[in-house]
């Protein structure tokens, strides 16, 4: 999508009568959700509302997951999109969300889009989080990892971050690595897993035989 249709994007979300001016997100996400991300961020950072829409979103998004009936209405394909659209001003009334948020489930029901609402509202997240200066980083292992491995990780970690920024770790287990750990900072992805090293012998291996 053109830069001419991301702003279409952002005066349909936008509350302001700077509509047209494109405040440009503190990262990029590629793909629809990126772009529906960026026009709600211009949107959100032009009315000041960024956080309130953040946390009306991530609440939204629980929802979902939460109530069945929802979740259902979200992704059902055969209601028709000014149904949705209708249904969802009527929430955003009901439970007082801001007029950005409540624009961006409207532009969403009424594109026929509903079915990205969760991976817009991920983009979202990560832009968020860019703009507080938070490098997310994600670590995963093949055993949990002790307070001690964790202080160390995150110690060493910190040494890729600039400035201001901020580290925000998440740790998961995946047993299929048999050892080792797989890291992902930012756009840096290193493996480092035992399993990976199999694979890679395996294929060496086979290749001479």
């Amino acid at each position: 999508m053109s830069i001419f249709k991301t702003n279409i994007l952002v005066r349909s979300l936008s509350t302001s009568a700077s509509a047209a001016q494109l405040v440009k997100a503190p990262v990029q996400v590629f793909g629809l959700e990126g772009r529906y991300a960026s026009a709600l961020y211009s949107a959100a950072s032009k009315s000041k509302t960024l956080d309130a829409v953040e946390k009306e979103l991530s609440q939204f998004q629980q929802n979902i997951k939460s109530d069945p009936k929802l979740k259902e209405f979200i992704i059902n394909p055969t209601l028709k999109r000014n149904l949705k659209s209708d249904a969802l001003k009527a929430v955003a009334t009901k439970t007082n969300l801001s007029p950005t948020t409540s624009n961006l489930l409207s532009l969403l029901a009424e594109n026929g889009r509903l079915d990205k609402l969760e991976s817009v509202i991920n983009a979202f997240k990560i832009m968020m989080a860019a703009h507080r200066g938070e490098v997310t980083c994600e670590v995963i292992t093949a055993k949990p990892l002790d307070q001690a491995q964790r202080q160390n990780l995150e110690a060493a970690l910190k040494k890729f971050l600039k400035g201001n920024e901020t580290l925000q770790l998440t740790a998961t287990v995946d047993p299929s690595l048999i050892g080792g750990l797989v890291v992902s900072i930012g756009d840096k992805y290193v493996d480092m897993s035992v399993a990976s090293k199999v694979k890679k012998y395996t294929e060496l291996i086979s290749a001479t035989v």
